[in-house]
């Protein structure tokens, strides 16, 4: 068990941050239509959207069979990280995966609980808009996955260089 303590407890704070800031935009900062916006910094808005898709609009679920369908392939995939969580000795890794971890379940909770993703976070230049509207969880997520890919491109680096294993784990 001390092996998941890394990856789960940054789950765990992903988790909790992200249906935090969903509950704080939806309820007290009264955001409930579609399209309501709070201006927060100039390039920096809180818009309410309701993502009922997987990341950039993809499999779009617009009704219950494709809402489940979708809610057991994110699970599948919440598992397949948590499994990879306790078998990562790589503890950056670790953290990088809970990030992925707790991003999904917040995004599996959602669609379990309402159909659809509740996503907030507008940052824009003026009318340009860099990122589609997102949630704490999607970032997580993103950040998570590119944690991932860079650590693994500098891995093979340091394989190609002649380092083993023992090397790179004394770093990491």
């Amino acid at each position: 068990m001390l092996k998941y303590r890394l990856g789960c407890a940054v789950a765990l704070v992903v988790f909790a941050l992200d249906q935090l800031m969903k509950w704080i935009v939806t309820g007290p900062m009264g955001l409930t239509q579609i399209g309501d916006e709070h201006f927060f910094l100039p390039i920096f808005s809180f818009t309410l959207q309701h993502n009922e898709g997987i990341s950039l609009g993809l499999l779009n679920a617009t009704n219950p069979v494709g809402r489940w369908l979708l809610v057991a392939l994110t699970s599948a995939i919440a598992i397949g990280v948590a499994v990879w969580i306790g078998r990562e000795k790589n503890r950056v890794d670790q953290g990088a995966l809970g990030m992925v971890l707790g991003g999904a379940l917040g995004n599996i909770l959602d669609r379990t609980l309402h159909g659809y993703v509740v996503d907030f976070a507008d940052l824009h230049f003026g009318a340009w808009r860099p990122f589609l509207i997102f949630n704490v969880g999607d970032a997580a997520i993103s950040i998570g996955v590119v944690i991932l890919l860079l650590r693994a491109f500098v891995s093979r680096k340091d394989q190609a260089k002649g380092n083993g294993p023992e090397e790179r784990t004394e770093h990491a």
